[in-house]
């Protein structure tokens, strides 16, 4: 059996003071396409395949210095087993983050060896 691998990022969270200014800048400004709104602390944007996400740090550390890369795999459960394994430090197991209309989305969370927060995401179809 091949080991499950990483196939892209599919997002990147980006975090700032304010949503609303942000989202402003990389629309408005950048002029990446405004994805979706989930309430007023988490807007997503496009940068052609990425997806952006602006949110607050809501505890998670201070805005702008500290943003979070989420690769995507077709395999999220074999994939986290896997670099847990290898010695990612586990902080949250695979489950469903979102019902979108197309697609369940699928998430779970590990550490590097200097903290970071690392997401592996699955859009399951």
């Amino acid at each position: 059996m091949t080991p499950p691998t990483i196939q892209d990022i599919g997002q990147i969270a980006i975090t700032v003071k304010d949503v609303v200014v942000a989202k402003k800048f990389y629309t408005e400004v950048l002029g990446l396409k405004l994805l979706f709104d989930a309430g007023p602390n988490l807007s997503f944007v496009a940068a052609g395949s990425v997806r952006l996400m602006l949110t607050t740090s809501q505890g998670a550390g201070e805005a702008g210095k500290n943003s979070t890369l989420y690769f995507r795999t077709s395999s999220l459960a074999d994939l986290y087993r896997t670099v847990v394994d290898r010695g990612a430090r586990p902080e949250r197991e695979p489950q469903l983050t979102a019902k979108m209309p197309d697609h369940e989305l699928w998430m779970a969370f590990v550490r590097d060896p200097e903290g970071n927060l690392v997401g592996l995401m699955e859009e399951r179809r």
